[in-house]
């Protein structure tokens, strides 16, 4: 039994137990490829939310992890069967109803680690934090906390080498064969705006890549993906160290 997991521990346990903060994993239902599962966003940010939060408690901090979401925003990947789509609105419904909850049961610090580039709370966090004052909410997208490039050798966009060797490392048996996975070749945008990213538009998944990845898998290994989930991980965990000790907003800064 694991005290930092709601849905693993039981009210004996819950009722005498005074959390500071909470994490909840939000990843998406998606292609990735063909060779990870539709479910790799979410394995992902679960694994990093609850190992995280092991960690954290083991030095004192009472994280509880919450049940993972698993929709996110996919918008452009509507022709592709069973991308599943969450549209930012009910995101933020979602999230409204579960801060609601935590504020009854006195919970004021909710970390959501995000696992899907498409999924973006920063908009919904502000109107939360004024329609809940006292109520901290931050967003960490796991896979940004560590550089990328210094841990694979061609590191990419969406089932890359990245997320290939995270999940050989921590679900190796949804992960097929590399034979099976195509080339994760991008069909870059024609705008030079676009492509360098200083103006932006939604990308329609069908036109970018022929096989749903944009980056080469063909590098990946377990054992790179376990020293990135690691050093993620123990980043992820002081984090919460950290912000479980934050009481008023101005603590948040330097004086």
């Amino acid at each position: 039994m694991k005290p930092y997991l709601l849905e693993e521990t039981n009210w004996h346990t819950v009722k005498e137990m005074e959390y500071q903060v909470a994490l909840l994993p939000w990843g998406a239902t998606e292609a990735h490829n063909y060779h990870l599962p539709y479910g790799s966003d979410t394995c992902m940010a679960t694994h990093v939310a609850r190992r995280s939060a092991a960690l954290a408690w083991e030095r004192g901090v009472k994280a509880l992890v919450l049940p993972q979401i698993a929709y996110g925003v996919n918008s452009g990947q509507m022709d592709i069967p069973f991308c599943m789509h969450m549209n930012p609105s009910t995101q933020q419904r979602i999230l409204e109803d579960i801060v609601t909850v935590l504020i009854r049961h006195k919970v004021h610090k909710l970390v959501i680690v995000n696992g899907h580039g498409g999924n973006s709370f920063q908009n919904a966090i502000r109107e939360l934090e004024l329609r809940f004052p006292g109520m901290f909410i931050c967003m960490v997208n796991w896979w940004r906390v560590c550089p990328v490039k210094e841990y694979f050798d061609n590191p990419g966009d969406h089932a890359d080498e990245m997320e290939t060797s995270a999940m050989m490392a921590i679900r190796p048996e949804l992960v097929l064969p590399l034979e099976y996975a195509g080339s994760g070749k991008e069909h870059r945008f024609t705008i030079k705006g676009l492509r360098e990213k200083w103006a932006w538009i939604s990308r329609r998944w069908i036109y970018t890549t022929d096989d749903t990845g944009v980056g080469d898998p063909s590098l990946s290994t377990p054992e790179k993906g376990k020293r990135f989930l690691e050093d993620c991980i123990d980043e992820v965990a002081a984090f919460l160290e950290d912000f479980s000790k934050i009481e008023k907003t101005e603590d948040l800064y330097e004086r």
